[in-house]
């Protein structure tokens, strides 16, 4: 990515200015000709909805997980689904380094940034900076239910402000041309999941996002870990899909326990998209059909011996310019799971290719204990 970015960004954040004073207010046509303007706001609507749509699937942001060399090699497995960045906070943007938290390989597109923060100045800013840099879409960070975001009060915990979020939708969407979207729980703590979820979608569409997207569980903010906030709580699909039914004119994707490509495809019967996390993640060999089950792509035998010259070439680019081996490497572990040979493989991954020095020939001799021959057997 070029630092060009940074630059060209600056002619951008003359918006925020108009963003900082931009509050929700009816248009005044509405009175005038409520008809017409009811009209064209549907219309408008379901144009916006229809751009969307072509995201039926996209990989969650997951904190340490999907960072730009997670997102390049999840990238070769398939050229259509919409990959998420890690979360990154507002402030992070506008004062530390910004290559280093936003930089990604132009390969990664459609990517997302995701951002967390409950500033809607600084948000803007973040947002405008992140369209510099040439994201698709700028998503607010409305579920993790981490320490971290509690003390900043954000994440989860903005499930509580639903009109604070809506101002820090306004705000984005005053300050950038790409979309902006949300994710978010059903709820935190003792909220009736009903009028809390339905309260934060009113306005968050209300103040012009894209797409909403819903981890179909509470977040419990005392009581419970980030971790076991994403086992505990229950799911409860039928409430996104309920809250579908009624926002029929707008994206909502759901997200949260979803194990593999087919409950995902599932799942699109009832809503408009569906997220993977940490079955993408941990198996990540699954997404190699996600083009031809969710976008109409060919469906054809994976190459993977191109996917491991590809990654060996991306490894030796990483390690010229200082990094190592084992950063690229650690989110390839899960590759072949289910394949004779895949213990091999993760062993030399775990090892071998986070030693000082190790270079992208580990990755080949890690591949070559794969034994295709029997991929319907148990792994080795």
């Amino acid at each position: 990515m070029e630092l060009g970015g940074i630059q060209k960004g600056r002619s951008c954040i003359d918006r925020i200015g108009s963003a900082r004073r931009f509050k929700l207010r009816r248009n005044s046509s509405t009175a005038d000709n409520p008809l017409d303007s009811a009209t064209q706001h549907t219309v408008a609507k379901m144009q916006k909805m229809t751009e969307y749509q072509l995201h039926r699937l996209a990989i969650a942001p997951m904190m340490d997980w999907t960072d730009r060399h997670c997102r390049f090699f999840h990238r070769q497995l398939t050229r259509q689904a919409l990959l998420y960045t890690e979360m990154v906070v507002a402030d992070a943007i506008i004062q530390g380094a910004r290559e280093r938290l936003l930089g990604f390989d132009d390969a990664e597109h459609p990517v997302a940034l995701q951002l967390g923060g409950s500033d809607p100045s600084k948000l803007a800013e973040a947002a405008c900076v992140g369209e510099a840099f040439g994201y698709d879409e700028i998503n607010l960070n409305v579920g993790c239910p981490s320490d971290r975001v509690q003390s900043g009060t954000f994440g989860a915990c903005l499930m509580k402000t639903p009109v604070l979020v809506a101002d820090c939708v306004a705000a984005m969407k005053a300050a950038v041309k790409i979309p902006v979207t949300v994710k978010c729980r059903i709820g935190v703590d003792e909220q009736d999941t009903e009028p809390a979820l339905d309260a934060l979608a009113d306005g968050v569409f209300s103040a012009g996002a894209d797409a909403l997207w819903v981890h179909a569980r509470k977040a419990w903010l005392e009581g419970l870990s980030p971790r076991e906030n994403r086992d505990i709580p229950p799911l409860d699909y039928g409430r996104v899909y309920r809250l579908k039914t009624r926002k029929p004119n707008e994206f909502i994707g759901i997200n949260g326990g979803i194990q593999s490509l087919e409950e995902a495809l599932k799942h699109i019967d009832h809503v408009d998209g569906a997220m993977l996390g940490r079955a993408a993640y941990h198996t990540p060999g699954i997404l190699a059909d996600v083009d031809a089950a969710c976008y109409g792509g060919k469906s054809e035998a994976f190459d993977f011996a191109a996917l491991i010259g590809t990654m060996a070439a991306y490894a030796t680019r990483h390690i010229e310019r200082g990094g190592r081996l084992g950063h690229v490497t650690r989110h390839m572990v899960g590759l072949f799971h289910g394949l004779p040979g895949a213990r091999r493989y993760r062993q030399i991954l775990s090892t071998d290719a986070t030693r000082p020095g190790a270079g992208p020939d580990v990755l080949k001799t890690a591949f070559a204990a794969i034994d295709f021959s029997g991929a319907d057997a148990e792994a080795a």
